[in-house]
């Protein structure tokens, strides 16, 4: 009764189950919309009080400017509230019903498991490869989700885990073999994509991740996934001026640079999942326009963060306030119309950072 049900509720939600279509061309960016992953101290927490799923009114304003790719955190607690156990029938709704949203509007999606390479039992993190979380278990938990979503047509990639760190010996190339094996069992469509380990930070990817080029993908179809951010310590975080972290405008190139070279010397393919600025300095967006560009030129996809109505002051924040844009989206939208890339690739440094100057002036 209860599969007759949920099928029904698919059904309501203009479900249609086709073969999985390959991902956008390379090169393709877009955000990354939180809010399902929040409320990490509330596992598995209250929906609406604790966390939130993005609304089909944020879908359709990111569709608008021109994204193509939309990223989904969620919470391995949430989605399976028991190790070993199946799937929450409402968070799986409620992650269907974003990809439907999504669907409709041309918008391929990544769900990303945020869980940092651990997973909470009764408020106690516990790393992939412990005891009490074993790779058998992170295998099952991606298993049941490639089965549950593997006849969806907008999936860009399954992203099995953002931003493992401090593993002690528990090997993430071994946890991330086994969620690539799990998934493989049932579904060799999509894209899996792959964080590295030290916070998949791109300076340090060849000392932390180099093995990884040896993960074995029987589908062919595998990508490689790094953060970059542009402060002082690389967190994102931006506690100090653009001044005081010492950037300058290809701070953002001299560091993805070193991914960058790693995917050509392995001939492997890549994203950039994370990258952001504040409002708080005019400079950061020439810092962003020259990343971008060098992404581009590379034909080097990536997902700005973040986006999100619970992001309020953030100052990375690409949310909207109300029906203005905010001045990082005024930068980014020309990356996001697929008519540009050409332009873009045949543009010099020069003429970027002018553009990115003549976007600021036109926002003061």
């Amino acid at each position: 009764m209860k599969k007759i049900l949920h099928i029904a509720l698919l059904m309501m939600l203009g479900v249609t189950f086709l073969h999985a279509k390959p991902n956008p061309i390379s090169g393709s960016f877009g955000i990354t919309l939180c809010g399902a992953e929040f409320g990490q101290n509330n596992l598995p927490g209250i929906l609406n009080t604790h966390y939130i799923y993005p609304t089909e009114s944020e879908v359709e304003y990111f569709a608008n400017k021109g994204v193509q790719i939309i990223q989904l955190p969620i919470r391995w607690e949430r989605i399976q509230r028991t190790l070993g156990g199946p799937l929450d029938a409402r968070e799986l709704t409620l992650i269907e019903k974003f990809l439907s949203d999504c669907s409709v509007r041309n918008i391929q999606v990544t769900l990303i498991m945020q869980n940092y390479g651990r997973y909470k039992i009764n408020n106690v993190e516990y790393i992939i490869g412990s005891p009490q979380v074993s790779r058998a278990n992170y295998k099952d938990v991606w298993k049941k989700l490639a089965t549950a979503l593997k006849n969806r047509n907008n999936i860009y990639a399954f992203s099995i885990m953002s931003e493992p760190n401090h593993m002690l010996n528990y090997s993430w190339f071994e946890s991330a073999q086994q969620a690539i094996n799990g998934i493989r069992e049932v579904d060799r469509a999509h894209t899996i994509l792959v964080d590295g380990d030290n916070y998949s930070g791109p300076e340090t990817w060849v000392e932390y991740n180099d093995q990884l080029k040896y993960l074995v993908d029987p589908a062919n179809n595998m990508m490689f996934n790094a953060h970059c951010y542009f402060d002082e310590d690389r967190s994102g975080e931006y506690k100090k001026s653009y001044a005081a972290s010492g950037s300058n405008e290809m701070t953002g190139v001299e560091r993805i640079k070193h991914f960058v070279e790693w995917l050509h010397k392995n001939n492997k393919k890549g994203f950039v999942g994370e990258f952001g600025i504040p409002n708080n300095d005019n400079r950061w967006m020439v810092v962003l326009d020259n990343f971008l560009q060098y992404l581009t030129e590379n034909n080097i996809g990536g997902c700005y963060w973040a986006a999100g109505r619970w992001w309020k002051n953030y100052p990375l924040s690409i949310e909207p306030i109300g029906t203005s844009d905010r001045p990082q989206m005024n930068l980014y939208a020309k990356y996001l119309i697929p008519g540009n890339k050409k332009s873009l690739n045949a543009s010099t440094t020069k003429n970027a950072n002018i553009d990115t100057m003549r976007l600021i002036a036109a926002n003061r």
